[in-house]
């Protein structure tokens, strides 16, 4: 991925061969680009096909790594401290927040690193609901609600906002696309050509993928020290 500010908050925090603990891995985006200056990976993700991915990543750029399979905070006790957790993107899906946040914290000798969208990436689709179901969906979580929670908790996290560098991923066809959405919205496959005129300028083609860039999106970068 691009260099983003989490990327810039991670590394100052890295002694020279230190370790990151990646919770949430999948196949690494948060914690490959640390490796130099870090030495050794942890990732913690509960699909075994997205950590067989980050070992066959790590080992391509000859980086030592641990892969610990499960729910995050349940095999918090079993996961070894990292000198910088970073947890990208995954907030959206923690139940409670305090209990996961403080779970990262535990975890941590020097820095948290995590990264959010200002909105839920899903947010955006509250129009199409509303055209095919008739249902109003919630515009968040966001960002200033994950603060909120945090503080709550007794975390007082630094905050840093960017625009989102487009990088690589996406769908090799649009008709692929299309039918990811239409199976998120709940609709059967004979509504595929209605999806796509519904979803219009948001899904968009580069260098040959197929993806959602809705506007007016911000990446979010979070940090504190435990």
């Amino acid at each position: 991925p691009a260099e983003t500010p989490s990327f810039r908050r991670a590394r100052p925090a890295l002694p020279e061969g230190g370790t990151v603990l990646d919770v949430g891995a999948r196949a690494g985006a948060a914690s490959l680009p640390l490796a130099p200056p870090a030495g050794r990976l942890v990732a913690v993700d509960p699909s075994a096909e997205m950590l067989a991915a980050f070992r066959e990543l790590a080992a391509r750029r000859a980086v030592p790594v641990e892969t610990i399979e499960g729910p995050w905070p349940d095999v918090a006790p079993q996961t070894p401290v990292g000198d910088v957790v970073v947890c990208h993107h995954v907030l959206y899906n923690a139940p409670d927040l305090a209990v996961f946040a403080r779970a990262l914290t535990e975890r941590a000798r020097r820095r948290v690193v995590v990264e959010v969208t200002d909105r839920h990436p899903m947010a955006w689709t509250g129009p199409l609901w509303r055209r095919f179901h008739g249902l109003e969906r919630p515009a968040g979580p966001t960002a200033d609600d994950a603060v909120a929670a945090l503080t709550e908790a007794g975390i007082t996290p630094h905050r840093e906002e960017a625009e989102p560098l487009d990088g690589p991923g996406g769908f090799g066809r649009r008709a692929d696309a299309v039918a990811f959405l239409r199976r998120r919205l709940c609709l059967p496959a004979d509504r595929d050509v209605e999806v796509a005129e519904a979803v219009g300028d948001h899904l968009v083609e580069r260098e040959g993928l197929w993806s959602f860039r809705p506007p007016g999106r911000r990446l979010v970068t979070l940090w504190w020290e435990p």
